[in-house]
């Protein structure tokens, strides 16, 4: 028995060696195959590449197998859960920077008997826009149709949940095959409308009626906002980007603004410029209030003011890091120099108020504040924070001379100086993006999306501040021109201003019937 005990275990000995040697000639045999098959795929941001997550290849088990069966189709992308719950983030902290942020930022700068309209303006424009985006500002803003329109496809939010298949769409973002729920993208998008109208109420504050307001908005945000959208952020994304000639073919699908190459990560032209313009032609054709360069007109709260600025500052992150549409090294970026370029801003602001008047300010800090949050939105994402810490110490001192110099020069009553931060800032931070998203000054530069990589050679600081202050300029006479017509058509059915006897008396009673304090 122990002999024969001893034979088994011989005979399992070389059964066992000959399974390994043919084991390894197997591996040996099918290396070639491997080989040929790439291990990883990656895509691209507009900004930097991003590594895409490792799909590992399917090998076949016999040659034979492998050229006789059909092609598999490729799978749809599934959205990434961490940039999903991101965008849901930053979409909370944008409704956060307009209510309460903008709103109390605003009610605080005007008199005690004016502060509960503007807190209703703010509050109530908020909500219509909404409404009016979902029912059909976002089709016009973001489908494909012409260069300054897009079409109604999405009206009502059609045709994003799927009954039949039950089935949601998705989004693109800066990445190949990288997507996010398109409900969580419409309201993202949604929140930079409202704030934008929003922003529009305080050039000409304590004097406006609210339905002239109310009618004003839903013409101007038709009118004025949507096509902005559609020309400097509306593209088809980057998947069906695969050479040149597909390159040339999407890029024409896309708005005016995108087909010319302007930069703008979060909303400098879109935003900024945009409103402060439609808040100028406001304040002019409405004009001056009553006993305005006569009487004190003091903020009648920087407690408040600075409470709501200090909500912006916050709420900006979601703001710039959130238009990354993805969290990753972009989004990162664009935190980071808004953290820098607002507080390099808020101390050269406060700075130059304290050179000039001798003495600095609660007012100085939270303008200059906001003064670097608006002028690094358009850049946020293609520059390098030394690039940032630049934009930020100049907007802070031309945002000064914005709100003094500028405005006496201007001679119009823009009531919490919409123009002087939000227009001057957002031309500063459209031109100096051309400038610091250079390679060689440490910005991003242009990602080409056909070789999947950055393209630093033809990145041209003066070609890009040309395409930049183009740009500028179609901002500023789109929304000129819409506004004239909007307030004219405005003034002619309902009138724009309230009685004098009313606007003595304070908004808050005359309008709405109601006080902010009671002693």
């Amino acid at each position: 028995m122990k002999f024969t005990f001893k034979k088994w275990l011989s005979g399992m000995a070389v059964a066992v060696s000959l399974c390994g040697a043919l084991g390894a000639s197997a591996q040996d045999a099918a290396k070639p195959a491997d080989a040929a098959t790439p291990a990883a795929a990656t895509t691209a941001v507009t900004t930097a590449p991003i590594a895409a997550p490792t799909v590992a290849p399917m090998v076949a088990a016999a040659p034979a197998a492998a050229a006789a069966a059909p092609a598999a189709p490729a799978a749809a992308p599934v959205p990434n859960k961490g940039d999903t719950a991101w965008m849901f983030v930053a979409t909370v902290l944008v409704i956060m920077m307009t209510i309460p942020g903008l709103a109390l930022f605003y009610g605080g700068l005007v008199r005690s008997k004016n502060m509960l309209s503007v807190l209703l303006q703010v509050f109530f424009i908020f909500a219509v826009i909404i409404i009016l985006w979902c029912i059909y500002g976002y089709s016009i803003a973001f489908t494909e149709g012409n260069a300054f329109f897009g079409k109604f496809d999405r009206a009502f939010l059609s045709g994003i949940w799927n009954p039949a298949t039950a089935t949601f769409t998705t989004a693109a973002t800066f990445s190949k095959g990288v997507v996010i729920p398109e409900f969580i993208y419409v309201a993202f998008q949604g929140t930079f409308a409202a704030i934008t109208c929003g922003l529009i109420v305080g050039a000409f504050a304590e004097r406006a009626k609210f339905t002239a307001v109310l009618a004003f908005m839903v013409l101007w945000f038709t009118f004025g906002y949507l096509p902005i959208a559609h020309m400097v952020w509306f593209w088809t994304g980057p998947d069906a980007i695969k050479d040149a000639a597909t390159l040339a073919t999407e890029t024409a699908k896309a708005g005016w603004l995108w087909q010319k190459g302007a930069l703008d990560f979060a909303g400098g032209t879109v935003v900024h410029i945009n409103a402060a313009v439609a808040g100028l032609v406001g304040a002019i054709m409405i004009g001056k209030r009553v006993g305005y360069g006569r009487e004190s007109m003091a903020p009648h709260s920087l407690t408040m003011t600075m409470i709501g600025a200090s909500m912006l500052w916050v709420g900006w992150f979601g703001f710039n890091a959130g238009s990354a549409l993805e969290a990753g090294d972009v989004a990162a970026l664009a935190f980071i120099n808004t953290l820098l370029a607002t507080a390099c801003a808020t101390v050269s602001w406060v700075c130059g108020e304290w050179l000039t008047k001798g003495k600095p300010s609660m007012l100085g800090g939270a303008s200059g504040a906001v003064a670097g949050l608006v002028a690094i939105t358009p850049a946020c994402g293609y520059v390098g924070p030394m690039g940032a810490l630049v934009i930020g110490l100049l907007a802070g001192v031309v945002c000064l001379w914005g709100v003094n110099g500028l405005k006496r020069l201007i001679g119009a009553d823009d009531s919490l100086d919409v123009f002087g931060v939000h227009g001057v800032g957002g031309i500063l931070g459209a031109l100096l993006t051309g400038v610091f998203a250079a390679p060689q000054l440490g910005g991003q530069g242009v990602f080409d999306y056909v070789t999947n990589k950055m393209s630093t050679d033809a990145y041209s600081i003066s070609s890009q501040v040309i395409t930049q202050a183009t740009a500028i300029g179609t901002t500023i006479i789109w929304s000129a021109v819409v506004s004239v017509i909007a307030y004219k058509l405005v003034d002619l059915v309902i009138g724009l201003r309230v009685p004098e006897e009313e606007e003595r008396e304070g908004l808050d009673i005359s309008s709405h019937g109601e006080s902010a304090y009671h002693s």
